[in-house]
């Protein structure tokens, strides 16, 4: 049954039969559990599998969120974020052409960002319908964020937010034939704090033989200092006036963490640094740095990241015209933040001879956090592909150009959604979203999204199209007026 109006598709996945959706030719099934819920004291334990049903179970809406924190108005402003309540939060869904158990169709699993804290797999601009409209099955996934993911306690296991996207990686190989899937052609892929963890997933012992592929766009493979997590959990411990363990901390109920959370987090920026909520190398899942042992990986990689990550965090807040006030000082700060020599600015001024403070001091933090360590991942790699990309199209929102996460509308080639303009602005251009979400789907199918992988020298391949109007002008950051 492919069609709109036939009967309600069904699989069996494992723990029992779930029934989905026929959304024009595409069978969408949301919300399956592929865990247990994380609750009472299991808050803070590694994931376990989730209790079989009997019957058939609805898998028609999105499952619960992961409990985060709301994003403040100057980012819900541009980034969808929504809030499905309920306890039952590990849960996934998946999008297919073909949901029999012979169609054998190539696998793309995707991980959400949000800085390790915030993000969902139900934001619309992750809707996986363009992808199984071109043969993938899509498989997108919500797990455990913030402390609860990422707190460092000495009665809980770490990094359970990875831990979480192993077992749903575990499900997906035991369950997605029954959708039409092939478990031998997974492909993983993320965005920011989700590259973050693609990155882990390459490194992670457990993960290994779980998928072919990976894609990680504007997140390199990282560990956070375990003392700066610790300083998290002791924000939170202190505000609670609870011990520093799991167990005082599932004690206290939700409600009151979130906001322990949203407090503690108030003197971290992801530009600035700080303490935050991240992964940690660890010697149960992660024994090894990140980076290395993605460098050491013989998994084909595409990544890359857009060309004004920084106009995201700096734009929306006016971190932008503070930076601009400072002028040389802003400059001379990020460099040393970023661990650049004075010839390296002399060289991005040379490149960029229209860019004020802001955008001087945003692109040498871009360099530190993205561009250098995934240009060194890309060149460390041996016997493994790795191709290179860099997005380069404008938003048409002024101030924000080639921003972090505006790639996202075009992989997935959601540019209708409504929430795609809020970051996009009107009239991204159709084509350019064909030809990235083609290339990760020829990557997926193939391994080869259209160029040839990166040698360690030469540009990148770039993405870019018609520029809006709104976009034209000064490299300088104009500052965002948001309602």
């Amino acid at each position: 049954m492919s069609a709109a109006g036939d009967r309600r598709p069904r699989a069996a996945a494992g723990h029992g039969t779930v029934e989905g959706r026929w959304e024009g030719g595409t069978a969408v099934f949301r919300g399956i559990p592929y865990a247990a819920p994380p609750v009472g004291d299991r808050r803070f334990a590694a994931p376990r599998p989730p209790a079989a049903w009997d019957g058939v179970r609805d898998a028609g809406a999105f499952g619960p969120t992961a409990p985060k924190v709301p994003y403040p108005q100057t980012f819900a402003a541009l980034l969808a974020d929504p809030e499905v309540p309920g306890e039952d939060c590990l849960n996934l869904n998946v999008w297919t052409p073909d949901p029999a158990p012979a169609a054998g169709l190539p696998v793309m699993v995707w991980f959400h960002g949000g800085a390790h804290t915030r993000g969902s797999s139900a934001v619309p601009v992750y809707d996986g319908s363009a992808f199984a409209r071109d043969g993938v099955v899509l498989v997108s996934v919500n797990f455990r964020l913030g402390v609860l993911g990422y707190g460092l306690f000495p009665d809980a296991p770490a990094n359970r937010g990875l831990l979480d996207q192993i077992a749903a990686l575990e499900w997906v190989r035991d369950n997605i034939a029954a959708f039409g899937g092939d478990p031998a052609r997974v492909t993983v892929f993320g965005e920011s704090a989700g590259a973050i963890s693609v990155g882990a997933l390459l490194a992670a012992p457990r993960a290994a033989g779980l998928f072919a592929r990976a894609v990680l766009q504007s997140g390199a493979p990282e560990a956070l200092p375990r003392d700066g997590v610790r300083t998290m959990v002791r924000r939170m411990a202190a505000l609670l006036k609870v011990p520093a363990t799991a167990r005082a901390f599932a004690a206290a109920g939700l409600p009151a963490l979130l906001a322990a959370q949203a407090a503690a987090a108030r003197r971290s920026s992801p530009v600035l640094g700080g303490p935050a909520f991240g992964l940690v190398t660890d010697p149960g899942t992660l024994p090894a740095d990140p980076l290395e042992a993605a460098a050491a990986s013989q998994v084909p990689l595409l990544l890359g990241w857009t060309a004004q990550e920084h106009r995201l965090w700096l734009a929306p807040t006016g971190g932008a015209r503070l930076l601009d006030r400072l002028g040389p000082a802003a400059v001379a700060l990020a460099r040393l933040r970023s661990g650049k020599d004075r010839a390296a600015v002399r060289a991005l001024r040379a490149a960029l001879p229209q860019a004020g403070p802001a955008d001087l001091a945003g692109h040498l933090i871009t360099d530190r956090l993205l561009r250098d360590p995934l240009r060194r991942l890309a060149g460390a790699r041996r016997g493994a592909p790795s191709h290179l990309y860099e997005f380069r199209w404008p938003s048409g929102v002024p101030g924000l150009g080639a921003c972090h996460a505006l790639e996202l509308g075009f992989v997935f080639d959601t540019l209708g959604v409504p929430e795609s303009s809020w970051l996009a602005g009107p009239d991204a251009p159709q084509a350019l979203a064909d030809e990235m979400h083609g290339a990760w789907v020829r990557f997926a199918v193939s391994g080869d999204p259209g160029w040839e992988p990166w040698d360690g020298n030469g540009p990148p391949k770039v993405f870019d199209g018609p520029e809006p109007e709104e976009a034209r002008g000064a490299e300088a950051v104009t500052p965002l007026v948001l309602p």
